[in-house]
């Protein structure tokens, strides 16, 4: 390859790389400034709630449709109006007056943010073959992982100093410096002489399907079932089954150009890749959700000391991240992410069997292997994910891919939290009582993770690229460098 090419390639994983950086700070500062927002505007704690909730419906509702439209007007384009746009969104938050304009903003964020997430992959599907994508995707995991480590101290110390406002002012410099750039070079890129039409009914009952499936799993109750929130939880299931239905329906009767390109999922290893994602991102926020209120409420720890017992989680990412790349070209994606399934399935074991006298060692240990398992997974499944897509559909792989790693975390709290509370009743149950529900529920937990072990079986290297799906590709190879 020229120095042309390897420079290409360098700067697309520094894009791609610092994209991901941008959300995964983002969503880790928002925590620490939450406190300061209701006291600052005054707000009731359900209505700050929104600023999370808010940003995740919006994003996970678009991912798919936003990976479609950078399949179809070059992913590079996509990108840079994302990071441009969510940059704009952050610092429209650091100048709002009131807490409507915050939660607005970071709708609007949500959004931007599913045009940038696809991108990420997309642009690395585009400039690395399917054989050599694995080193790329584990350093930008690793950059992920360092982002989300970083984020709360940062935050913390940005808004002690400089207050709350200063944080969001924190995405603005990369937004800028990576997004003007690749608008600049990607208005020169051709785009394809007839894209033909966008599904928009498909993609408008997709986003309704996540959004009500979204809401439904954040809207569960974390002190107990009665009836009128039982029935509201039914009527939201039945809300997205409804929606998922009425979109899988549309699909098999759009011939022409559906959202999702007939035979994407039936690609060997790329529907197995999605679920092994899915359980994985499940088993680890619920655990680190569940692990946060023992660490804190039964051991007694302060929220820094707290986070401190989870630096071998975020060191095991980094740092595990590059040597995953390795394993998986030397033992192929089976072996690699099944290991890692089941690694992370004995972080969350050991973890079940903690109790108010357990020491820092065992924690460090339990939290290392969450770390270490997760990012075997998370290295192997993208790119096996990524690689089986053709390149022409990789934005929407790309959608789909983000998507599960949204929904994932939402599912993992909400069944922590509806098993916490059938087996412990109210978070300020005695601690007895809390530590005879946490058992159960990271026993769940971690039969969720034991799950993906089949599914890392059904794995496979990427093959060489292929043909589209369609017998006439309406959308030019070029559109998509």
């Amino acid at each position: 390859m020229s120095a042309q090419g390897r420079g290409i390639r360098a700067l697309t994983l520094a894009a791609s790389a610092t994209g991901a950086a941008v959300v995964a700070l983002d969503g880790t500062v928002l925590v620490v400034v939450q406190p300061s927002l209701q006291r600052e505007f005054g707000a009731p704690l359900a209505l700050v709630q929104w600023t999370s909730t808010g940003y995740l419906i919006a994003v996970a509702s678009l991912l798919v449709f936003a990976g479609r439209l950078g399949d179809r007007y070059g992913h590079g384009r996509l990108f840079a109006i994302g990071m441009l746009g969510f940059g704009a969104a952050s610092a429209g938050i650091g100048l709002a007056g009131s807490i409507g304009w915050v939660i607005g903003l970071r709708v609007a964020q949500g959004v931007f943010g599913a045009l940038l997430q696809p991108a990420t992959l997309g642009m690395l599907r585009a400039a690395f073959p399917p054989e050599r994508l694995g080193m790329p995707i584990a350093v930008r995991t690793s950059v992920i992982g360092l982002a989300a480590a970083m984020g709360p101290v940062l935050g913390g110390m940005l808004a002690a100093g400089l207050g709350w406002r200063a944080v969001f002012f924190l995405n603005v410099p990369p937004a800028v410096a990576v997004g003007l750039p690749v608008l600049l070079a990607a208005r020169k890129a051709p785009t394809a002489p007839s894209p033909g039409r966008l599904d928009l009914p498909g993609a408008c009952l997709l986003a309704a399907a996540l959004l009500c499936l979204v809401h439904t799993l954040v809207s569960l109750p974390d002190d107990g079932w009665t009836a009128v929130n039982g029935l509201a939880a039914a009527a939201g299931a039945t809300a997205t089954a409804t929606a998922a239905l009425a979109f899988v329906r549309h699909e098999r009767r759009t011939a022409a150009e559906p959202l999702l390109p007939a035979g994407l999922l039936r690609t060997p290893g790329i529907a197995s890749a999605l679920a092994l994602l899915l359980t994985a991102s499940a088993s680890l926020q619920g655990t680190l959700f569940v692990a946060a209120y023992f660490l804190q409420r039964v051991v007694g720890l302060d929220p820094f000391a707290c986070g401190i017992r989870t630096v071998p989680l975020a060191a095991a990412m980094v740092l595990g991240a590059p040597l995953c790349a390795v394993l998986l070209r030397r033992c192929g994606p089976r072996r690699t992410a099944g290991g890692g399934a089941a690694v992370l399935a004995a972080g969350v074991a050991v973890l079940s069997r903690a109790d108010a006298e357990v020491g820092a060692g065992v924690v460090g240990v339990a939290f290392c292997a969450l770390g270490a398992g997760f990012v075997a997974v998370m290295v192997t499944a993208t790119p096996v994910l990524m690689g089986q897509a053709p390149a022409e559909h990789a934005g929407v792989a790309g959608g789909l891919k983000q998507t599960a790693m949204n929904v994932g975390p939402t599912l993992g709290v909400a069944v922590a939290t509806t098993l916490l509370s059938a087996f412990a009743p109210g978070r300020s149950a005695p601690h007895a009582a809390f530590l005879a529900g946490m058992g159960p529920t990271l026993a769940v937990l971690a039969l969720t993770a034991a799950a993906g072990l089949p599914l890392a079986a059904r794995l496979r290297r990427p093959d060489p690229p292929q043909r589209s799906y369609r017998r006439v590709d309406t959308v030019s190879p070029r559109a998509h460098s």
